[in-house]
This record gives structure tokens, sequence and C-alpha cells, in this order.
């Protein structure tokens, strides 16, 4: 193969490549259409509520572009199986890209249609990841099954919609979010002490990281039992209870990582900030069951779009980074995206109640630093996804 074949094919080199590149550039496109039909009053798909098609495409397609990338990266390492590149990339961006068509074009394409463009993404990742972590006997194969619960969370949602049931299409919602809280708590749980610990060793820092076996043993379980709550019973005192459960293993977890002492890296940083979010959202939930705080309201989007977005930025970066031969370093331009993101959050979940009576500005507000935050990590990233590694390596 010669050099220009290369460099045509870096984009599918490795699986990390055009998904994360996919959600980056989906996440700042979808939220700009959003934003736009939010303004303009517009109904994307007339067969849901304005707010679902939005919550959709953020969970089955920016989290799921992002949810692909890392599994398609990670899955070799933990295996020890060569990358997954070329044609089944090839198959999987377009199976992805079939799906955001699908939602983009609204109501007028049939309901049997957008069924089978919506859903063949997910079993497709599925088949091609689990053969590896089968023949390895990877302590990660319940992972498969959260993909698959995932994935029925989404047709599910079609389901409601299909049927004009807005109750069981918001339910599925909230029990994909769900899903993505306990994949953050596994997959965080690992990499934000690990990392945190390599750092400090390198600046020659204590790094006695702690952890807290009862906490270990039960924080997975409680948060599945959340997940498992919020769909079925999102405004129940006994949701609330779990919740406040969570958010309190959450905590005591998150204070034995010593977060406060990566605040010079940045790569590392954002990862605590990220996972803060999870005791914090959590709280708030509990806060808004049984208290009804206006200013917990907006609990959701702490958990989405501080937790789970914040976390997927934080593991795109490092990640590419890593993966492409570079230094673990966060450009200054990175450093602005993580800034924005963060502030998008806190002014997405806080501002309804600190500006009443501008809920529509503290929407487009938060809409645009988002919108900013991801053309910021376009900006450095995108030229990474598309060219060779740094270090001359193939992948």
């Amino acid at each position: 193969m010669n050099r220009a074949t290369d460099k045509r094919l870096v984009p599918l080199a490795y699986g990390f490549r055009p998904f994360f590149l996919l959600a980056g550039l989906f996440a700042a496109v979808s939220i700009a259409a959003w934003l736009w039909a939010y303004g303009a009053g517009a109904v994307p798909d007339a067969r849901m509520p304005p707010q679902f098609w939005h919550a959709h495409e953020m969970m089955f397609g920016f989290v799921a572009a992002a949810m692909a990338g890392f599994l398609l990266t990670a899955v070799p390492s933990w295996t020890g199986d060569r990358g997954f590149s070329g044609a089944p990339l090839v198959l999987l961006t377009a199976l992805w890209l079939a799906g955001r068509i699908a939602f983009g074009v609204g109501d007028s394409l049939p309901v049997a249609l957008l069924y089978p463009a919506e859903l063949a993404f997910i079993p497709a990742l599925t088949l091609l990841i689990a053969p590896s972590l089968f023949r390895s006997g990877s302590r990660n194969r319940p992972l498969l099954a959260m993909l698959l619960a995932f994935w029925a969370m989404d047709a599910v949602f079609l389901h409601g919609v299909a049927t004009g049931n807005v109750a069981t299409a918001a339910a599925a919602l909230r029990g994909a979010l769900g899903l993505v809280l306990v994949l953050v708590t596994v997959i965080g749980g690992r990499i934000v002490p690990a990392f945190t610990r390599n750092a400090l060793n390198q600046a020659g820092q204590d790094a006695s990281i702690r952890s807290y076996a009862v906490v270990e043993k039960l924080i997975v379980p409680v948060m599945l039992g959340y997940a498992v709550a919020d769909t079925v019973a999102p405004s129940a005192n006994l949701t609330a209870f779990v919740a406040a459960l969570a958010a309190a293993l959450q905590g005591w977890r998150f204070s034995g990582w010593q977060g406060w002492r990566t605040a010079s890296r940045p790569i590392v940083a954002i990862l605590h900030a990220a996972y803060l979010w999870l005791p914090i959202g959590l709280a708030l939930k509990a806060a808004f069951i049984l208290g009804g705080f206006a200013w917990a309201a907006y609990w959701q989007h702490a958990l989405g779009a501080g937790a789970a977005a914040s976390m997927i930025l934080a593991v795109m970066t490092r990640a590419a980074l890593g993966h492409s031969g570079r230094s673990l370093q966060a450009h200054p331009v990175t450093v602005a995206a993580y800034l924005l993101l963060i502030v998008a959050a806190v002014v997405r979940v806080f501002g309804p109640s600190l500006v009443p009576g501008h809920y529509v500005a503290v929407v487009m507000t938060a809409g645009t630093l988002w919108f900013l935050a991801f053309v910021l990590y376009l900006v450095v990233y995108a030229p990474i996804l598309v060219t060779p590694r740094a270090d001359g390596k193939p992948g």
C-alpha cells in the first residue's frame, strides 16, 4: 500500500477516528439545528414533542457515536486483538449516518423505514466487538448487555413515537440516560483514579488515591437501581431516595480521587469535573422530588450535559491524543472547550432559577456555549483524526 493510499484511509485506520470526528461534528451541528428549531418554534417531527427529537439525537446520535469510538478503541486494548479498521468501520459509519438522516428528515419518512434505519447501528457494533470479548474471556463482556439494553431503549422510544404514546417514549429516554450514567460510573471509576495516579506519579508527587470497598461494592448496583426506578417511576419518593443514596456513594467515591491536585493538568482535571456532575445531578434529582426546589428542576441536564457530555469530551480528547502517538497535553484551545462545556452545563442547570423570566435566553446561551465548545474541539481534533499518527505507527 503506497503512502497516498495510507493517507486516504487514515480516517478509517482505527475505531476512534471516524466516530470521535462524527461525535464532535454532530454535537455542534445538532445543537445548532435545535437552537434554530427552538427559536423558530419549528417541529422536526410532528409525531413527537420537539424536545423528544432533541433528547433522542443527543442520546442515540451524539452519545452513541462516542460510545462506538470508545469501544472500538478500548476492546483491542482489553483483548490484545487487532484493532478495527477498514470495511467494518465503513459499514458502521454508514449505519450511524442512516439513523441520523432518518431523524433529520422528520415525519416525511414512514415508520417502516425509520425503524430499520435507526435500529441497525447498535446491533452491528455489538456483533463486531463481541467475538473479541468472548474469545479473550474479558471482564468487560457485561458491557455488551448494556449496549443491547441501550438499543432496546431506542426501540421502545420508536414504538412510543409510532403509537403516539408520549409516556412510553419519555420513559425510554430516561432509561437510556440511566444506562449511560451506569457506563460513566463503571468506566469513569476505572480511568479517573488511574489517570490521576499516573499524572501525580509523573509529577513526582504522592499518588495515594483512596478507594472505599463498601462504595465499590454498592455503587454499580445502586446506579442500576436508579436507572430502573427513574425509568418506571421518575417522580416517586422511592426514586428520590435511590437518587440520594447514589449521590452519596458517588460523592464518597469521588472524594478519594484528589481531583483538586490535578488543576495543573487540564486533561486529567476535566475527568474529575465531568464525574463531579454525577453526585450533583443525582442530588438535584432527589431535592427536586422531595422538596420541589426550583433550583433543582433541571437535574437531567446536570446528568446529560454535565456528567455524560463532559466525560465524553474528556475521554475523546485524551484517547485521540494517546492513540495517535501524541503527547497527553491539552492544547489551550482544548482547555477552552472544556471550560465552555462546563459553563454551558452550569447555565443550563441553574440559569432558569437564577434569572427567572428569561428561560429562552438561558437555553440559547447554554446551547451557544455547547456549540462553541465542540467547534473548538473540532478545530484541534479534526486534523488529528484524519491524519496519520505522529509517531509513524499504523492506526
